[in-house]
């Protein structure tokens, strides 16, 4: 079934209805488009520990990203990509200097991989205009002799410009690294969004580059990549010494097949988005809404925001598309600090991210989303805000 299907739907009384519409449905390579990458699986029976497809991923990636070979080290997941940087920059955290600041509004694996290095953490609110960590902001903070990493994020994708995070690093000497997660796109794009700081990224299956489940860390210092490298392989290299702090955090052969296939077939997947993309542009610009609507290239492609004025607007729209069978979704909940693991957390006040994250309302995004459905999702977004 298609992202919007025209096969007949009921509701309970037996009353047809417009099929539901999922805030997203991602798409993958084909099993016909994996196959030659599986039989080379079979040929070398090779199938984790950076074996040939994760190398050749790892190559193909680092020009991509316009890096020098050695620039990118795979991973299993964005998670283990983050934790094996933090552990580079920074070891496990130990002594007095073991606070971790991250933002409010972040997805939850940005916390946890702080926490699985020691780490206590400290939540911090973010730019009402950036939505990311202030690194002057955080240069001012009174407790920087117990912070023992930094971690900015790159919101929905958004890039964390490196160089007022390098001059951070070099004045205060805290260790930083960027979780970016959802910034293939527009690292592949823009100048100044990777360099020396590493940036941990997602290949999730809700990714617009998708593994299936994988990641990697990127950076302009090969040597830095590779001791990452190490902290995601128990510490060993070269040998069977376990010398670092260290996970299992490795990118399966498998997992590098559907890389590389998704590489093979990206540009016709990036036509399909611009097409999508496009048609809400138009919708909403009908509709009077387009500087609600934040998308690509501003963030990854993935996310279609509807930028609320208010909460009880957001509300609102949320309940008309729930009305018409339109999912969507706060990507990021209402913040780090409202999650159960990490309410108890040392906190900064966060009037931002309180007030910002219950407004930003994820919309659906698939390839093959038709102009049909996206005019439905336009309609219920207008309704809500009163706009029809």
């Amino acid at each position: 079934m298609d992202a919007h299907s025209t096969e007949a739907e009921f509701d309970p009384a037996g009353e047809q209805v417009e099929p539901a519409i999922p805030v997203l449905r991602p798409r993958l390579p084909s099993a016909e488009q994996l196959l030659p990458y599986l039989r080379r699986i079979d040929a070398t029976r090779v199938y984790t520990s950076w074996g040939p497809l994760a190398l050749e991923l790892e190559e193909r990636l680092c020009g991509r990203f316009s890096l020098p070979l050695g620039g990118v080290a795979s991973a299993g997941s964005g998670t283990s990509a983050l934790t094996a940087a933090i552990l580079t920059a920074a070891g496990r955290a130990a002594g007095r200097r073991r606070l971790a600041i991250v933002p409010a509004l972040t997805f939850v694996a940005t916390a946890a991989a702080a926490e699985s290095c020691g780490c206590t953490l400290r939540i911090a609110d973010v730019d009402s205009e950036t939505w990311q960590l202030d690194p002057e902001r955080v240069a001012a903070r009174a407790d920087l002799d117990e912070v023992a990493i930094v971690i900015p994020v790159a919101p929905f994708g958004r890039p964390v410009p490196q160089a007022a995070w390098l001059e951070f690093r070099q004045q205060t000497g805290i260790p930083v690294v960027i979780d970016g997660a959802a910034t293939f796109e527009i690292a592949t794009g823009q100048g100044g969004i990777l360099g020396k700081l590493p940036v941990a990224m997602s290949f999730h299956a809700t990714k617009a580059f998708a593994t299936g489940e994988g990641g990697c860390v990127a950076s302009t210092e090969t040597g830095m990549v590779k001791q990452i490298g190490q902290a995601l392989n128990f510490g060993f290299s070269g040998s069977r010494d376990s010398a670092t702090p260290s996970l299992n955090g490795k990118l399966s052969e498998y997992h590098a097949a559907v890389g590389l296939a998704e590489l093979d077939e990206w540009n016709a997947k990036q036509e399909a988005t611009v097409r999508v993309l496009g048609l809400y542009r138009e919708s909403f610009n009908r509709l009077g809404l387009t500087d609600r609507l934040v998308c690509g290239p501003e963030v990854g492609s993935i996310y279609v925001l509807f930028q609320a004025t208010t909460q009880l607007e957001a509300k609102n729209v949320a309940a008309s598309l729930a009305e018409n069978r339109v999912s969507h979704r706060l990507w990021y909940g209402g913040g780090l600090q409202t999650h159960t693991q990490f309410a108890g957390c040392q906190s900064d006040l966060l009037p931002v991210t309180e007030e910002l994250a219950p407004r930003l309302l994820g919309l659906p995004f698939a390839l093959d989303l038709d102009e049909r459905a996206v005019e439905r999702i336009g309609a219920a977004v207008a309704h809500g805000v009163g706009r029809r």
